[in-house]
């Protein structure tokens, strides 16, 4: 066996995510590629950040990780995996309740961070004209 990379999944960490992944064989047609293999071809564009395309060839085809990805995204099996690790470290009082994740799609940027620029009026023009139109009707 090959000595285990940074990006990839430890044997233990494997242990535990084998269990709440999809079955490993399909119903009909050919057998799928490992699902270890796939999975560490996901964590390797995951930490890195490059693109699918450039996924290593030890990994497979990165065409072939990316449709798994979006197949076991679709299906709820990340959300799956995440709720029953969660669930475990809550058990084995190893979460910390007081960390929290935090993204760009979750916090407000200044209006300036936007491109406004300095001084602007917190309403647009359109917003004053359609404001002026509502008054003078009244």
């Amino acid at each position: 066996m090959n000595p285990i990379r940074r990006h990839e999944l430890t044997d233990d960490e494997w242990d535990r995510l084998v269990p709440l992944l999809p079955s490993q064989r399909p119903r009909t047609g050919r057998p799928a590629k490992d699902h270890r293999t796939i999975l560490n071809g996901m964590l390797w564009i995951l930490r890195t950040g490059v693109p699918w395309r450039d996924l290593p060839d030890r990994y497979g085809k990165w065409q072939t990780v990316y449709s798994r990805f979006r197949r076991w995204q679709q299906a709820g099996v990340w959300e799956c995996i995440l709720t029953e690790l969660q669930r475990d470290a809550a058990f084995a009082d190893e979460l910390d309740g007081s960390l929290a994740m935090i993204d760009g799609s979750t916090i407000r940027a200044h209006q300036q961070a936007a491109g406004a620029k300095k001084g602007a009026s917190g309403q647009t023009s359109a917003g004053a004209g359609a404001a002026g139109a509502a008054n003078s009707i009244s």
